[in-house]
């Protein structure tokens, strides 16, 4: 993976950070994301991110189970294994609600769980940079992605500008790699330069 630059802003509260956001985006930064100890209402908007397509995810899931359900059951009951059960006919559809149910929820739920672990890069053994250490517990942190481009230093004081708290460069991996955090010394490397 590659190693890329960020700047990383800490700010201490929501009111602030919303017009942080949209000041970063009007200049033009490619804001890497944004780490809140809880969720925070209309940020997904003000940082300019798409709807969500995990509830059609979901259904395609939920069609497959169905599918599958019907699918197999109508092939054993009429073709592999046709059983005359007390007159009833071979396909019997209002018999196979509940088990044509359960599959489609079945299917749904594992598959959503499993979407949802793939785009938020969640599985065993797997490490993202943290950019603060207190990053989920009480600060708002910006990660702002620079370019060839970016001026270092006209972006800290930028974001100084903008109400944040801390802010400093940081060189990190850029998306996520194997590995496990017990055998570092360190999660977060040291800010590289400081804006007082």
């Amino acid at each position: 993976m590659a190693k890329k630059t960020f700047v990383v802003g800490a700010f201490s509260d929501e009111a602030v950070l919303f017009p942080a956001v949209k000041k970063v985006r009007t200049a033009g930064y490619k804001i890497q994301d944004v780490y809140t100890p809880f969720p925070v209402h209309g940020l997904d908007h003000a940082l300019g991110m798409r709807e969500t397509s995990l509830h059609t995810a979901g259904f395609i899931y939920g069609i497959t189970g169905t599918t599958t359900a019907l699918s197999c059951i109508s092939w054993v009951f009429t073709k592999d294994w046709p059983l005359n059960i007390g007159g009833k006919p071979h396909f019997a559809l209002p018999a196979w609600v509940p088990i044509t149910f359960e599959l489609t929820v079945l299917f749904a739920a594992v598959g959503m769980v499993l979407t949802f672990c793939f785009l938020c890069q969640l599985a065993p053994f797997v490490k993202k940079h943290h950019f603060h250490a207190r990053a989920t517990d009480d600060l708002f942190i910006m990660a702002i992605e620079c370019t060839s481009k970016t001026n270092v230093d006209e972006l800290q004081a930028f974001l100084k500008s903008t109400g944040a708290e801390e802010v400093n460069v940081q060189v990190a991996e850029d998306g996520w790699w194997y590995g496990r955090y017990d055998e570092d010394q360190q999660l977060i490397t040291e800010p590289t330069a400081t804006v007082a």
